[in-house]
């Protein structure tokens, strides 16, 4: 039988644990989840992981069977995407309703994913897209939401358009925050967007990348762009800023407040940290930031304008995605918090409740190829022809390697020629399965059952490939695909569309990150 300070410690400590879980089990933490990848794992191992790590809210870029069929009868809220490609189809509203009815009312019923928001577009008005979604994302949001009010959803499901923090900015004259104002270029369209969300009550998605800010400027002050206070203060009036997430989220509420639009709620749609591709990202930056903006949201602290606000956040990303295109820079395949085969790459607690040092928990069951490996043969006649190798791995790096880990600051920089050779070719044999013929490079490669692993860069062994035929066939699309569109309108995978609509980042850093570095110069000179 228990002595009764047993039995005081017990409930003493089942108190302490209620009381964390009122306070930080709620908080409004969520993940994006691209699949531009040539490794997808099955559906139950990505649905366990996410049970098993507490994640409560995932992000898509797209409505796909593959990731609808994960995400059935977990409860988990999600964010669904229509394409940027299919945005002017959407203007039509008999598109637009049968749209709805084959993603969402489709994938509530049949495969009971709990739906949330359907976001619109994905940061259509950046700069580098000339105009070319500028004056068909509107009627796209309006006629998604009148066709969602239409289907009895309107209330459970808003419609919302995921935004680059370029839209806004803080004038040269007044570079602080409470300055914020509408870029330009979309200063009336902005202001329309903002005032429809006050009608409808749905979000302002933002998408926020404090990582561009040390990307682009080398002078800027590296600790802003993290949350464990060691940057010097700035200020804004009564205000006082710490870090750069703070100042462009405020920036976004002045804005919204010159519209009378102060009360909108606001998502921030993206937010997150590369491990690999640049002398700023690799795995010890990345868990610093995590670690941060995990306990900001746990904790509640809101920004200097909104104290103590339960901000609504989604982590970029869930897994690396090694078939994007490294056009933004060679980070680009690596802003995951878990590799390809679902490995974590640090500690962090998804679940909301801000524990610093929580392990992240892998993916199980995972289902590995051959333990062997690719690796240029020293022996081969034409080994020391340098321009030999060069071309073969220039191929592999242009048919499925992933040679990202190749350039400055990155993992794999540094090592001699063998070694970026054997790295390359065993990224491809990889990437295609190790299938016959994949391990052969004119001769220059051989197979070989040891690791050739060294340091931070690791010789990765692929995962069998996923058969996507075991997915349950999405509902019937509503319209004809349009020849140069690379997908239906019921959204079904395909890597082009997925770049339209995900891989936006290429323009952020140009725009977004230096209007960012900009409105902090203004008032780090003080």
């Amino acid at each position: 039988m228990a002595s009764p300070r047993q039995v005081v410690v017990f409930w003493a400590t089942a108190l302490l644990a209620a009381a964390t879980f009122f306070l930080f089990g709620h908080a409004s933490l969520g993940v994006n989840w691209g699949t531009i990848t040539y490794h997808r794992l099955p559906p139950k191992t990505v649905a366990r992981l996410l049970h098993d790590n507490g994640i409560k809210k995932v992000k898509l870029f797209d409505v796909d069977p593959y990731t609808m069929e994960t995400l059935s009868n977990t409860d988990i809220q999600v964010m669904i995407a229509v394409n940027n490609l299919l945005l002017a189809a959407m203007n039509d509203y008999a598109t637009a309703k049968a749209w709805v009815n084959a993603n969402v009312t489709h994938y509530r019923t049949h495969s009971k994913v709990n739906i949330k928001y359907v976001a619109v577009g994905n940061e259509p008005f950046l700069k580098d897209y000339k105009d070319r979604f500028t004056n068909v994302t509107l009627p796209a949001l309006k006629n998604i939401q009148k066709a969602l009010d239409e289907a009895g959803l309107g209330e459970e499901i808003k419609a919302t358009i995921p935004i680059n923090a370029d839209i806004y900015y803080s004038p040269w004259y007044n570079p602080v925050p409470s300055a914020g104002k509408w870029r330009d270029d979309v200063a009336g369209l902005m202001s329309d967007i903002v005032k429809y969300y006050n009608q409808t009550g749905a979000p302002f998605t933002v998408n926020i990348y404090p990582f561009f800010s040390l990307y682009i400027d080398p002078n800027f002050p590296a600790d802003f762009a993290f949350f464990d206070g060691k940057a010097k203060p700035v200020v804004d009036g009564d205000l006082i800023y710490t870090n750069v997430f703070d100042a462009n989220y405020d920036t976004l509420l002045a804005a919204l407040k010159s519209e009378g639009c102060g009360d909108v709620p606001i998502i921030v749609g993206e937010v997150g940290w590369p491990t690999d591709g640049d002398i700023h990202a690799n795995v010890s930056i990345a868990e610093r930031f995590y670690k941060g903006i995990t306990q900001k949201i746990a904790k509640k602290t809101g920004t200097p304008q909104r104290p103590k606000e339960d901000i609504e956040v989604y982590l970029f990303g869930l897994f690396d995605e090694e078939a994007k295109s490294i056009l933004p820079g060679p980070f680009e395949r690596s802003w995951g918090i878990f590799s390809t085969d679902g490995k974590p790459k640090f500690p962090v607690d998804l679940s909301g409740g801000g524990v610093a040092g929580k392990a992240a928990v892998a993916a199980v069951e995972v289902n590995y190829l051959a333990k062997k490996w690719c690796v240029l043969n020293t022996e081969a006649k034409q080994a020391k022809n340098e321009s030999r190798v060069s071309a073969n791995m220039d191929y592999a790096c242009g048919h499925g390697a992933d040679c990202m880990p190749l350039s400055y600051g990155s993992s794999c920089s540094g090592m001699d020629l063998e070694m970026q050779a054997s790295y390359v070719f065993n990224s491809y044999f990889q990437a295609l399965g190790q299938g016959t013929g994949t391990c052969v490079f004119d001769g220059l490669a051989k197979e070989t059952t040891k690791d050739y692993s060294r340091g931070s860069c690791k010789f990765e062994i692929g995962i069998k490939a996923y058969n996507p035929g075991e997915v349950e066939a999405p509902a019937p699309a509503p319209a004809e695909q349009d020849e140069d569109s690379p997908a239906k309108v019921h959204g079904k995978h395909a890597h082009v569309g997925n770049e339209a609509s995900e891989g936006s980042r290429r323009s952020m850093w140009k725009v977004g990150s230096a209007i960012m570095a900009f409105v902090l110069a203004g008032f780090l000179l003080d």
